[in-house]
């Protein structure tokens, strides 16, 4: 996928537009950051990883979850089980 591709699904995700997308709270007081493409989120603990694993969590996809890291990675783990 594209770098603006994955920036522009990134910035939806992350918006209130994407309320049917991302699960209410889920990133809430997370920081994340994409180690592949020029794009952050957040404020808190810190998630980060490829761009395509961040994508996969944000819409639930729990296998991205073995390619994050820092120290937010077991808060959003726990929401999403």
């Amino acid at each position: 996928m594209p770098t603006e591709r994955r920036r522009t699904s990134l910035n939806f995700l992350t918006t209130s537009a994407a309320g049917g997308l991302v699960a209410p709270g889920l990133v809430d007081g997370l920081s994340l950051r994409a180690e592949n493409v020029d794009w952050s989120y957040g404020t808190g603990p810190s998630v980060s990883g490829d761009a395509e694993a961040l994508l996969l969590a944000l819409t639930g996809r729990s296998v991205a979850l073995d390619h994050l890291v820092g120290d937010g990675v077991a808060t959003l783990r726990s929401r999403m089980a």
